[in-house]
């Protein structure tokens, strides 16, 4: 985790030597769904993400691990990572000849549309537009959401809906009727000025 998060940083600071990056403070990042579902609502929580944002540019990069994804029930979890998502599923062989999982992430990268004084506290209606990229299938989003400068601090807080059908999430034919065609997702976290050591 602390490499790839020191990877994106490497990314974001290369291109501009004088911007401002931030990034999530460890405890304080919590991404939920929920999918109402006719026999039970399945819900999950993962407070376990790389978020970087470069207040120069405005781009942000998100990435979550699916099987961070924590669930009251522990089949419930089980099939949500066999079944749905298929973390466990290798892909195409990389440059090293070693098998890629590329659904064990979810990555977003993208860049906020709307002008940001970061130097002046305050809550900004914001949208991002970018590509989120999801159980191996990448899609152009636009997200509505809030920035809160508070101090040296940004709160990023953004609701949206991912219909399943998007990203080629396929449901068993015996659960069809138990799951919903689209599920809520919320992120809420907290990002501080990262200090190069």
């Amino acid at each position: 985790m602390k490499k790839l998060l020191l990877a994106l940083l490497i990314t974001f600071c290369s291109n501009d030597f004088s911007a401002q990056i931030y990034k999530a403070k460890d405890g304080t990042t919590q991404i939920t769904f929920f999918s109402e579902a006719p026999l039970e609502n399945i819900e999950a929580v993962n407070k376990g993400a790389i978020i970087v944002l470069n207040s120069t540019t405005n781009d942000l990069q998100v990435r979550v691990s699916i099987q961070n994804f924590k669930f009251k029930n522990s089949l419930m979890e089980e099939h949500f990572n066999e079944n749905y998502m298929e973390t466990d599923k290798k892909g195409p062989n990389d440059v090293n000849g070693t098998a890629t999982y590329p659904n064990r992430n979810a990555i977003f990268k993208g860049k906020i549309n709307e002008k940001i004084d970061y130097a002046q506290d305050g809550e900004h209606k914001v949208t991002v537009t970018g590509k989120m990229e999801l159980h191996g299938v990448s899609k152009d989003v636009t997200l509505e959401g809030t920035i809160t400068k508070t101090g040296s601090d940004i709160v990023l807080l953004c609701k949206f809906k991912i219909y399943v059908t998007d990203y080629n999430i396929k449901v068993p034919s015996m659960y069809v009727k138990n799951i919903a065609e689209t599920v809520d997702v919320t992120v809420n976290s907290t990002l501080e000025p990262f200090q190069k050591k």
